[in-house]
C-alpha cells in the first residue's frame, strides 16, 4: 500500500527524490534539542486557541453596562472588550479553557524560546555557518515578547490598562521621537482614542503571527540547510559528519509524541490551574490603580529595571532630554539584546575563529564565554527579581524601599561575582577530567594495557 501510494504521488508530482532525502535527513539526538521543538509545537497551540477567542472576542472600547453571569461585576460600567473577555470566560462554551490555554501556551511558548536561546549561547552554536539562524531565532524572543505584552493588553481589565500606560510612558520617555512616536501608535495622549484597541488587535492577531510564522519558517529552513550541530561523543563525531537519527521511523513518531504531550500539559494547565482571572482586576479606568499588579513574567525584568533606576531626569534649562523612564524601560532592553546580538561577532574577534563549526562545546570548554554569558544572565535574573518586590512587600510586608536598595547594590555586584566564579568551575572542571585521564592512562599501563583515545 505505501509503495502504491509513493508510485501514485511521484507519477503526478515527481516528489519522490525529495521525500527520499526528506526521510533520510537526521536529527540530533540529545534532549536539548527538543526545546525548539517545543516551542514550536507551543506556536501551532497558541495559533488554534488564539483562533477560537477571536470567534467570540470584540476589540472595542466603546462604553456599556455587564449583564451576564458574574454577580460582583453585574450593572458595572466597562468596555466592551472587557465585557466580551468576561463573557467569554464564564458564557461561551470552552472559552475559560481556551482562554487560559492559550494564556499558558504564551508564557510556555517565550520560556522554551528562552531556554532555547541559552542552550544555543553557552554551547556555541551561534558560530559560523548558523550566526543568522541565531539571529532570527534572536528577533523571533523580541516579536513574541511584544506580541504577549499585546495579547494580556487586549482585555482591557485593570492590570492591562496599567500596563499599556506603563508602556506610552516608556515610549514617551525616548529622546527625540518618543513623543511623535506614542500620538503615532495611540492617536491622542494616553488613553488615546477609541480606535486604538482595533489596531492593537490587528497586529495581535494578523501582522506579528504572521511575523513570528515567518521568522520561524526561515529558522527551520537555515536549520535544515546547515543541518544540525552536535557534541563531541565520541571519535566518530567530527566537524564533517553528520550523526543522527533519520526522519522515519525515529524522528517523526518521537516528534508527533512530543506535540501531543506539549498539547495535553497546556490543556491541562488551562484547565485546571488559574491565570489572569480577569473578573477579579475589574475594568479599567485612568484613576484607579491596584498595588501588587504584575505583568506576565516575561516582562518582570523590565519593570525590574524601571523600579531600580533612581528618580532623575536629564534635563536642559526647562527641557526634559531624557526622561527617567528610558532608563530601565528603553535602554536596559536595548542593551541587553545588542550584547546578545553582537556575541557572534565578539566570539570571532576574540577568538580568532573565523571558519565553519558543527561541533558544539560544553560550557566548561568555553570558560570566558560561559563566564560572561553567567555574568549577563545575573544581571538580568537580578532586575528580574526586583520586578517583585511590590509582591514582596504586599505578601511578607518586607519594606519596598529597602528592597530596592539591596537590589540596587546586587545588581552591580552579584554579575561581577558570577563571572569569576563561573570561570573558575570550569577551570576546576577542566584539570578534574585532565587528572582523571591522567588516572586511567596510568591504571591501564600498571595492568599491561593500552590505553583507549577518546
Amino acid at each position: 500500500m505505501i509503495r502504491a501510494v509513493v508510485r501514485y504521488l511521484d507519477e503526478r508530482s515527481g516528489t519522490a527524490p525529495f521525500l527520499k532525502k526528506a526521510l533520510r535527513y537526521v536529527f540530533p539526538d540529545h534532549w536539548s534539542f527538543l526545546l525548539g521543538e517545543v516551542a514550536l509545537y507551543t506556536f501551532v497551540i497558541l495559533v488554534g486557541t488564539g483562533i477560537y477567542l477571536t470567534l467570540f472576542f470584540e476589540p472595542s472600547t466603546a462604553t456599556t453596562y455587564y449583564t451576564g453571569h458574574y454577580l460582583p461585576l453585574r450593572g458595572h460600567e466597562m468596555s466592551v472588550a472587557y465585557r466580551s473577555a468576561v463573557d467569554l470566560s464564564f458564557k461561551v462554551r470552552a472559552g475559560l479553557l481556551m482562554r487560559q490555554t492559550h494564556h499558558w501556551a504564551a508564557d510556555v511558548f517565550v520560556a522554551s524560546i528562552v531556554l532555547h536561546m541559552l542552550r544555543i549561547f553557552f554551547t556555541g552554536a551561534f558560530r559560523k555557518p548558523r550566526d543568522l539562524t541565531y539571529y532570527l531565532g534572536l528577533t523571533m524572543l523580541i516579536v513574541a515578547l511584544l506580541e504577549g505584552y499585546l495579547g494580556y493588553s487586549l482585555v482591557d481589565d485593570l492590570l492591562s490598562g496599567m500596563g499599556l500606560a506603563i508602556g506610552y510612558s516608556v515610549l514617551m520617555s525616548i529622546p527625540f521621537v518618543g513623543g511623535n512616536l506614542a500620538l503615532l501608535l495611540w492617536g491622542a495622549p494616553f488613553p488615546g482614542k477609541p480606535d486604538f484597541e482595533s489596531r492593537m488587535y490587528v497586529a495581535h492577531v494578523f501582522l506579528l503571527p504572521i511575523l513570528i510564522a515567518t521568522l520561524l519558517g526561515l529558522h527551520l529552513f537555515l536549520v535544515a540547510a546547515r543541518h544540525h550541530t552536535q557534541f563531541r561523543e565520541s571519535r566518530r563525531t567530527t566537524e564533517k559528519k553528520v550523526i543522527g537519527i533519520p526522519t522515519f521511523p525515529g524522528q517523526a513518531p518521537r516528534s508527533l509524541g512530543l506535540f501531543f504531550a506539549v498539547a495535553a500539559v497546556l490543556f491541562l494547565l488551562g484547565g485546571l490551574i488559574q491565570i489572569n482571572p480577569i473578573w477579579l482586576w475589574g475594568p479599567y479606568h485612568v484613576a484607579q490603580g491596584t498595588n501588587g499588579a504584575q505583568p506576565d513574567w516575561y516582562l518582570g525584568w523590565l519593570i525590574g529595571a524601571l523600579r531600580l533606576v533612581p528618580s532623575f531626569d536629564v534635563t536642559i534649562g526647562h527641557y526634559t532630554l531624557v526622561p527617567n523612564p528610558f532608563w530601565g524601560g528603553a535602554l536596559f532592553p536595548l542593551l541587553v539584546f545588542l550584547i546578545l546580538y553582537l556575541s557572534p561577532w565578539l566570539e570571532r574577534r576574540l577568538t580568532g575563529e573565523y571558519g565553519f563549526r558543527h561541533l558544539l562545546d560544553r560550557p566548561r570548554d568555553a570558560p570566558w564565554r560561559t563566564a560572561l554569558g553567567a555574568a549577563l544572565f545575573t544581571w538580568v535574573f537580578v532586575v528580574f527579581l526586583a520586578g517583585a518586590s511590590d509582591r514582596v512587600f504586599v505578601s511578607f510586608g518586607v519594606s519596598y524601599v529597602g528592597q530596592i536598595w539591596v537590589y540596587r547594590v546586587l545588581v552591580v555586584i552579584l554579575p561581577v561575582v558570577a563571572l569569576f566564579a563561573t570561570r573558575r568551575l570550569c577551570l576546576a572542571l577542566q584539570e578534574s577530567e585532565r587528572l582523571g585521564r591522567i588516572r586511567k592512562q596510568a591504571e591501564a599501563e600498571a595492568r599491561g594495557e593500552m590505553p583507549q583515545p577518546e
